[in-house]
């Protein structure tokens, strides 16, 4: 994706959207490529009034496949958390589809590897729109750093290369908390490498990936390069299976639980496939005596409350040393009922929104309430919301302990839980405890301190005096149970490319 945009950015010639003259490679099951006319765009179905203002043409509904909008035998409704209203209705893949989009990526893969580089609430949504445009940006750029090496031997008649080649078809997974981000963190490295995609969305937020093949189409980008399966989460698991075991797929992507990234494995072990995991996490973030307050509460609403909590690097727990536990707290509730509001994420002023459904406010919920139970004080917040079922107070939680459910089960929801703490050493053993480790923060104004802690976290990200990480030109990814590979960064681009060692003789 990101070679063709450069290409338009530059005037060059539209891709045409197939390969002519391209031959698949024999492989195990055979390829039979398509034939007939490509259908024209498919007819949108009614939306709900909160997506009239969007553009017709980025609302599609079927899946894409091989540059063609197809239905399925079936669909399934995608629902707006906040009023319960159907956005929509969307293609229920199955297996036969996946496999479709399969070979499409396959076959459009012998001829994509050659072409050469050339180069929410509404406020948070623009943002990541923002963000996944910066991903595209910056993997475009790095297409044209894939670099080999020459290695000279003992042997004055040889000479060894090592080439960089794309690995393949990649098999992409994605989260509805970034259901664009989290496509072109992914894609852009993908296709920047050479590879083919078949993206598999979640089903709480297709309309992105279905959007952004819409926007790859438009910008040229030949048919089968890059394809989406919709389906409801009735098919998830024998789609996700299907796209996962499927000979023709080399690589695979996911982001999401832990739970679910095991399985994925146990796919990818069959066939030894390359893989690369963003799970799921339990973030720390600890506040040394020497922290500067108000740095540190402003960090901590940062890091919690983005995306009402539901992001895999919101902090989890707060780890607050005794002596400055008292002023932290009462700042980081006065700045909770300061500047959060909740609402529907269209009104203008609305910071927290929605959780995704109800079954996620239930866990939110049941947090709180063991908490509450082992001897927990509810700060602020502690209940629903009246605004409907999907909603949550923002919560802060005082004398906490680590026989609670939040202090050790990732929440994704508005809930602060915080735990006093003595010694540096009685921290790092608390926030180590996990078994994942994704991203940690913490704040300290002693510089040896800030050494040791960052070097001692067993997370993969560490945010010193800062409570937002994420950035593009930063690896992203954890240790432990969080996961395998990073992504973003000139380190993300690697993940879909495979190392040929060439020894040149006879010289």
């Amino acid at each position: 994706m990101a070679t063709c945009i450069w290409l338009r950015s530059c005037g060059a010639r539209r891709l045409g959207s197939t390969f002519p003259g391209c031959r698949l490679r024999p492989r195990a099951g055979g390829l039979v490529p398509a034939s007939g006319p490509a259908p024209g765009p498919a007819q949108l179905r009614c939306y709900a009034g909160g997506l009239a203002g969007l553009s017709a043409a980025l609302l599609r509904t079927d899946s894409f496949v091989g540059g063609r909008w197809l239905p399925a035998a079936a669909t399934f409704p995608v629902q707006d958390p906040a009023s319960g209203a159907a956005l929509g209705m969307v293609a229920d893949c199955g297996v036969r589809e996946a496999r479709a989009a399969v070979r499409a990526a396959y076959e459009a893969f012998c001829c994509w590897r050659e072409v050469s580089a050339k180069g929410k609430p509404l406020k948070e949504a623009h943002g990541e729109i923002l963000y996944s445009a910066f991903f595209l940006e910056w993997f475009s750029e790095e297409a044209r750093r894939v670099y080999g090496d020459i290695i000279y031997t003992p042997a004055k008649d040889r000479r060894a290369l090592v080439l960089k080649q794309p690995i393949g078809v990649a098999a992409v997974i994605t989260p509805w908390n970034f259901p664009s981000a989290m496509i072109t963190r992914k894609v852009g490295a993908a296709l920047a490498a050479g590879c083919t995609v078949v993206v598999k969305p979640a089903e709480d937020t297709p309309f992105s990936a279905l959007a952004l093949a819409e926007l790859a189409s438009q910008a040229g980008i030949p048919s089968g390069v890059y394809n989406v399966i919709p389906c409801s989460r009735k098919n998830a698991k024998e789609v996700g299976e299907a796209i996962c075991t499927d000979p023709l797929v080399s690589k695979i992507s996911f982001t999401g639980s832990t739970t679910t990234g095991k399985i994925l494995l146990h796919h990818a072990a069959n066939s030894v496939k390359r893989v690369s995991m963003e799970l799921g996490g339990l973030a720390p973030f600890i506040v040394f005596d020497s922290a500067n307050v108000d740095q540190a509460v402003a960090g901590a609403m940062a890091s919690k409350f983005r995306n009402t909590g539901q992001t895999c690097v919101c902090s989890n727990q707060f780890l607050v040393q005794r002596g400055i536990h008292d002023a932290f707290v009462k700042a980081f509730a006065e700045a909770m009922k300061k500047n959060l509001r909740v609402g529907n994420g269209f009104e203008e002023g609305t910071t927290q929104g929605p959780l995704i459904n109800e079954k996620a406010v239930e866990k939110v919920e049941k947090q709180v309430n063991d908490a509450v139970s082992k001897g927990a004080t509810v700060v602020t917040g502690g209940k629903r919301h009246q605004l409907g079922k999907n909603f949550f107070e923002p919560t802060l939680l005082c004398n906490v302990t680590q026989d609670m459910l939040c202090t050790h089960e990732e929440t994704f929801g508005p809930l602060a839980p915080v735990i006093k703490f003595n010694t540096e050493e009685e921290a790092i053993a608390i926030a180590n405890a996990a078994d994942v480790g994704l991203a940690g923060y913490f704040y300290s104004q002693d510089p040896a301190q800030i050494w040791r802690v960052a070097e001692q976290l067993e997370v993969g990200m560490v945010g010193v005096n800062e409570g937002l990480i994420s950035s593009v030109e930063c690896p992203f990814g954890g240790v432990k149970q969080s996961g395998l590979g990073r992504e973003g960064s000139k380190y993300g681009i690697d993940e879909y490319l495979e190392l040929k060692y060439v020894c040149y003789g006879g010289l």
